[in-house]
Order: structure tokens, then C-alpha cells, then sequence
């Protein structure tokens, strides 16, 4: 035994590194993302200056100094890669400190500062609360998760709610603040946006409302709105809330609660809104619909993903959602918007890719059985990641897809990011390997 130890230690050593050398780069990243998630979490119970204090650790996007808040929608898909991941104790912290600011609030502010309390963000607790108690089966967190959800619920129900039906987003910000966002918001979007010095004070508040929707809308900025975005019934706004109605009937059938059946009426009910106003049957393509001019918004977004990531689309408008691919699906991924659409820097366009937008096309895609589009999308996203991080040491914001490097369209300097760059990107590679699972 003694004369085969060493010959024996040494071999298994050189078998070891011969398979990490054999293996791509990849799982380099997958070490990297699990040996920093600790390097994002944060823990502030108390409100102090701007800070509003949170009962749990919480986990912010960034390992840097940058972006040292909770946000709201952000934290929906690091929560699918921390769950993946084995850290469902941290998801779960993340869940209960959005039901906490709901409660405290009566909707998810946009981050955990006061002032961001101008605004919320995409609804996805509800989509958090279902993934937490598909692991937990804990029917006494589901009861308060839910009462919470309510309240948020009909936030969106009273305060962004159109009398088409459909929900929109805006604002709470005060006049003052949107005369700043008028007169700054060129410095986001470059020196060719000018209004006309002849605007009105009336005027300059209605264009400064629009502009700060914006960021209510998360994707700040883009062209999917024509600088109105609070004239518009954003697509996938409404197609959140059906998903909120449909996992409310599920929750309330867990639960036993009655008028468990009201929240499939009004999931019918808002499936043939988004049918009437956001469906275009000449190309079989959804698109935000502009309330104040009665049409639909000419440009095609990723936002179309969720009507398949909602389970809205009927399996003929599902194989016209996949044919938007063509538009929208370039050499390293997808695009937030087609081409062609503006001449301004929005960020959320045309030549970047986001992390949301691929996790959404991919489980959208796979919801309707197109699972080769789905793994091609995967290898996409997971393989430009992989290769920039080779190439940089970092997981970054957002990625130009049609380069594969970060070359990005920006309205400010591009941070690293753990977030939602490293929760998809775990999703996609446990997507592409169900043995990683």
C-alpha cells in the first residue's frame, strides 16, 4: 500500500487536471457566480439617510460599489439563479424583504432608497412567491405572501389601470422632478435628441412624466414607446398581470380560499384585451398599444416573449411569435428591439441583449415545444457571457449580441454585474446540462 500512495495521488491529480483542461471556460464562470453571490448581499435593518432598512439580508446586483440596492425586478431573476444554485435560504430572503416594502408601502418601490419611491417596476413577486413555494410547500408563508400580493395587486388596479382595461405605466414624481428629467434627458440620450426651444412649461412636465414612466417601466430607455411611454399599454406589463391572476388562482386553490374562479375571469378577461389591442393579425406579431392614438406601436420588441413566457398565445399566434426570431434574433442572441426603429442611444434597442429578455425568450419557447429555438437561444447567451468573461474577468450589464462583445449602445458607463446576468446565465447553462440540476 505504501509503494502505490504517492503513484496512485499523483494520478488522480493528473486525471483531474486533464478534464478541467478538456472542459470548456465555462465552468470557470459557474465558479465565479457561486463563489460571489455572498459578495452581494447587503444587510441594513434599519432606515438610515436615504436607505430604507429591510429585515433580511438582501442581495443587490452588483459585487461593486455601483447599485447597492434590492431592485425590484432585477431581484426576480437572481432569484432564479440563486435557487438553482442551492442558496433558496437567500431567494427567500429576497422574496420576503419585496413582501415587506409591499406591505410597508402598498407597492415594491424600485429599489430600497426613498427615492425611488417615485416609481415601481415590472410586477414579478407573485412570480418569485410561486418559484419559493414550489420548493417550500409552506402553506402559512404562501397565506401572507398572498395577502400581500393582493395589496399589490390593486395598486396596479387602481393606480395604472386605463379605461381600456389594460394596465400602463407611470409615475408618482413630482412637477419639479419632471422638469429635471426634461432637461437631463439628453445626456442619456445623446446630443442629436433636442426638443424645440419654443416648448412650453406644459409641455416640458407632459415630455418629463413620459421620461420618468420610463423608468417605471424598467426599460429605460428605449423606442418601443416614441418617448409617450404613458400613453401606451406596455405588452408586457399586461402580460405580467395575467400571470399574476393565473398564479392567484393557483395560489388560492392551494390555500382552499374561496373565489379561487374570480382570477381565471380575469384572466380571460385581460387575454382578449391584449388580443383586441396588442395582436397585429396581418403579421401575427404583439406589440404595445398607444391608447391616446388608437394604434399599435410600430416597433418590434423581446417584449413579445412574454406573451409565450404568460401562456397567452393560441398555438397559431405561438408559431408567429417564434417567426419574429428572424427580426429579433441575431448572431450571439437577442436584441431588446429590432432594427431600424431609432437614432437615439437607447440602451434597451438595438444592438444589446439583456439578460431578461434571453431567460424570457427561452421559457417562452420551451412553454410552446420549441425546444430547439430555446437551446440555440441558451447556448447564445451562455457562450457570449462565457467569452467575455474569458476575455475580461467579469459579468457585465448588458452585452451588444450582434458583436458578442460589449460594444454596447450606453446612456451611462456600463457597471459589472453579478443580478440577473448571473442568474440567467445559470439558468441557461443548467437549461443546456439537466444534470447540473
Amino acid at each position: 500500500m505504501k509503494y502505490y500512495a504517492v503513484p496512485l495521488l499523483f494520478l488522480t491529480c493528473f486525471i483531474a487536471k486533464a478534464q478541467i483542461s478538456t472542459t470548456t471556460k465555462n465552468d470557470a464562470v459557474r465558479f465565479f457566480i457561486k463563489n460571489n453571490w455572498k459578495s452581494t448581499e447587503r444587510f441594513v435593518p434599519k432606515d438610515s439617510a436615504d436607505i430604507i432598512g429591510l429585515p433580511f439580508p438582501y442581495t443587490v446586483p452588483s459585487i461593486a460599489d455601483r447599485f447597492n440596492e434590492i431592485y425590484y425586478w432585477d431581484t426576480y431573476y437572481t432569484n432564479v439563479g440563486l435557487i438553482l444554485d442551492g442558496q433558496l435560504k437567500q431567494a427567500i430572503n429576497n422574496t420576503n424583504n419585496i413582501i415587506y416594502l409591499v406591505n410597508r408601502f402598498g407597492y415594491m418601490p424600485n429599489g430600497n432608497r426613498t427615492y425611488y419611491l417615485n416609481n415601481t417596476q415590472p410586477p414579478h413577486l407573485s412570480m418569485m412567491v410561486k418559484e419559493v413555494y414550489e420548493k417550500t410547500n409552506d402553506k402559512v408563508w404562501l397565506k401572507k405572501a398572498v395577502a400581500a400580493l393582493n395589496k399589490e395587486y390593486n395598486f396596479w388596479m387602481t393606480k395604472r389601470v386605463h379605461p381600456n382595461g389594460l394596465n400602463f405605466y407611470n409615475t408618482f414624481y413630482n412637477d419639479s422632478n419632471k422638469l429635471d428629467c426634461y432637461k437631463n434627458i439628453h445626456l442619456r440620450l445623446g446630443k442629436n435628441f433636442t426638443y424645440s426651444p419654443s416648448t412650453t412649461q406644459q409641455e416640458k412636465l407632459k415630455i418629463g412624466t413620459h421620461f420618468c414612466t420610463e423608468y417605471e417601466c424598467g426599460w429605460d430607455l428605449n423606442p418601443r414607446f416614441l418617448n409617450r411611454a404613458s400613453d401606451f399599454n406596455a405588452l408586457d406589463l399586461n402580460c405580467f398581470l395575467h400571470m399574476y391572476e393565473m398564479n392567484f388562482y393557483f395560489f388560492y386553490k392551494q390555500l382552499g380560499l374561496k373565489n379561487s374562479e374570480q382570477w381565471l375571469v380575469k384572466a380571460n378577461k385581460r387575454k382578449l384585451l391584449l388580443n383586441k389591442y396588442c395582436y397585429n393579425t396581418q403579421d401575427g406579431f404583439f406589440y404595445d398599444y398607444d391608447f391616446v392614438n388608437k394604434m399599435q406601436s410600430p416597433v418590434l420588441s423581446a417584449a413579445i416573449f412574454n406573451v409565450l413566457w404568460s401562456k397567452l398565445a393560441t398555438a397559431k399566434q405561438a408559431i408567429g411569435i417564434k417567426n419574429s426570431l428572424q427580426k429579433l434574433e441575431v448572431a450571439y442572441g437577442i436584441v431588446a428591439c429590432a432594427q431600424g426603429f431609432s437614432n437615439y442611444n437607447y440602451q434597451w434597442d438595438y444592438p444589446n441583449g439583456w439578460a431578461n429578455l434571453h431567460y424570457i425568450a427561452i421559457k417562452g419557447l420551451a412553454n410552446y415545444g420549441f425546444i430547439a429555438d430555446a437551446k440555440r437561444i441558451a447556448q447564445k447567451y451562455r457562450d457570449n457571457v462565457k467569452n467575455n468573461f474569458i476575455a475580461t474577468g467579469n459579468l457585465w450589464e448588458k452585452y451588444n449580441v450582434v458583436t458578442g462583445n460589449m460594444d454596447v449602445k450606453e446612456e451611462y458607463k456600463m457597471p459589472t454585474l453579478m443580478g440577473w446576468t448571473a442568474g440567467i446565465y445559470v439558468f441557461a447553462d443548467d437549461f443546456l446540462n439537466p444534470i447540473n440540476q
